[in-house]
């Protein structure tokens, strides 16, 4: 049996995840529009809502395939898998909800070019990094990944799994298996390792290990790699592809948290984007999964990006995380609220807020533009609106909002010129005219 038989043949035996019965409380937080809105422009900053989506989920596993097709109707979705189990537990949920926008298909990612498709977004998580070949399966999801697409991926991280690996070496060594009273053991000796063990952090964070499945799907499966940051870009670059964003990108940078108050933050600053982003994950050093967008490096996608410079940014309208908390009591002095992500796992990345910054807070609606924000928010003086917009930067930064940056595009796609302190100015009410002169006098000579 060659490894990627031994893989097939451990997910027919451990399907992972745990397959699911009932999606009503995922359907039910789905149908709020704003999720979905946040999390398309999460991927695609700077592009409208597509109509009619064709998504791959590659390696779907039992369930995330009917979760997107649950969540996105008007998506069709597409999903494969090697293993008849996984792809079984997927078709109960299919008939239950009545999933007529996703296929199901038994095929391997490197071969998933024989289906003659391409798709707008493809989904691979937790899924490349157990192939014999990740390079071969990254490249062969490239081959379906229409030019101006994007894929969702998540591979393992190696500095945080550091333990995990010990422990599959221990599992090797004593022969443990798949077994039940071989996970039994597995699961009583885990319990009994020392509290300063690498592994015991991550036992303790994650639900994971309290499940037979999920505990062999870390220590006994066949085949697995992780990559630090360097090794992650070097590969996207080897099969063509373009780093975008980090999921949650405030982990990363050198501005949030810890890093930016230590002694190093202003050589950290320095540095290239590339080496900021391995600096800090060996600054954090628990790092268990690295979950990122990336664009093909031919296509026109690398013009998502999100930049500050020039004036482009008035057009932007932040969309609050629906999964971020604002927090106000029991406060740092000085605030007046306190800002979590609830999927970041790191307890330094909080964001405090002043009075100033609160009310600005408080104009995010998902539909107004940053200009229209200032404008609603009566700044004073140029000095504010540059307080303004390094707030804007911070809350994006933090990963408590994104943006829907597509009005700029649309208006240069149509044939118009990007926005500029020469070429448009903000617009205010007739009762603001001469605050509107004042401001825009500021923005023009900026």
């Amino acid at each position: 049996m060659n490894r990627s038989e031994e893989v097939r043949d451990f997910y027919e035996r451990m399907p992972y995840p745990a397959p699911l019965a009932n999606l009503d409380d995922h359907r039910d937080l789905y149908r709020n529009p704003d999720r979905r809105r946040a999390e398309f422009h999460l991927i695609w900053p700077a592009k409208q809502p597509l109509e009619s989506q064709e998504s791959l989920v590659a390696g779907c596993g039992t369930s995330q395939a009917a979760k997107y097709a649950l969540r996105e109707p008007d998506a069709r979705i597409t999903a494969i898998d090697v293993s008849e189990t996984s792809l079984r537990h997927t078709g109960d949920l299919q008939r239950k909800y009545d999933l007529k926008n996703l296929e199901l298909r038994k095929l391997p990612i490197e071969s998933v070019s024989a289906m003659g498709r391409s798709f707008d977004l493809v989904v691979c998580t937790g899924v490349l990094h157990h192939l014999p070949d990740p390079n071969r399966g990254l490249c062969a999801l490239r081959e379906v990944l229409r030019p101006d697409g994007a894929m969702r991926l998540m591979v393992y991280a190696r500095y945080g799994r550091a333990g995990i690996y010990m422990m599959q070496e221990y599992c090797r060594l004593l022969d443990i298996g798949t077994s039940e009273p071989d996970l039994q053991s597995l699961g009583a000796t885990l319990g009994a390792l020392p509290k300063d063990h690498p592994i015991s952090d991550v036992v303790r964070r994650s639900n994971d290990f309290r499940r037979p499945e999920a505990m062999a799907d870390a220590l006994l499966h066949p085949q697995d790699r992780a990559y630090t940051v360097p090794e992650l870009y070097a590969w996207l670059d080897r099969c063509g592809m373009s780093f975008a964003r980090w999921i949650e990108q405030a982990p990363y940078l050198p501005q949030c948290g810890a890093p930016g108050k230590s002694a190093h933050a202003a050589r950290l600053a320095e540095l290239p984007s590339r080496s900021q982003h391995a600096a800090i994950e060996l600054f954090r050093g628990t790092m268990v999964a690295h979950n990122f967008i990336a664009y093909r490096n031919d296509g026109p996608e690398k013009n998502q990006q999100i930049s500050f410079e020039g004036d482009g940014w008035l057009d932007y309208i932040p969309i609050a995380l629906p999964w971020t908390k604002c927090i106000r009591e029991r406060l740092p002095p000085g605030s007046v609220a306190v800002l979590i992500n609830q999927s970041h796992t790191f307890t330094d990345l909080i964001l405090t807020v002043d009075a100033f910054e609160d009310r600005l807070l408080g104009l995010i609606d998902g539909r107004l533009t940053l200009a229209e924000i200032l404008r609603l928010a009566g700044l004073r003086n140029g000095n504010d609106e540059r307080l303004a917009l390094n707030f804007f930067e911070r809350l994006w930064r933090y990963d408590q909002i994104v943006f829907d940056a597509s009005r700029g595009s649309a208006r240069i796609a149509e044939g118009g010129a990007p926005r500029t302190p020469e070429t448009e100015r903000i617009k205010f009410p007739s009762e603001n005219n001469r605050r509107a002169a004042q401001m825009n006098e500021r923005i023009t000579s900026a």
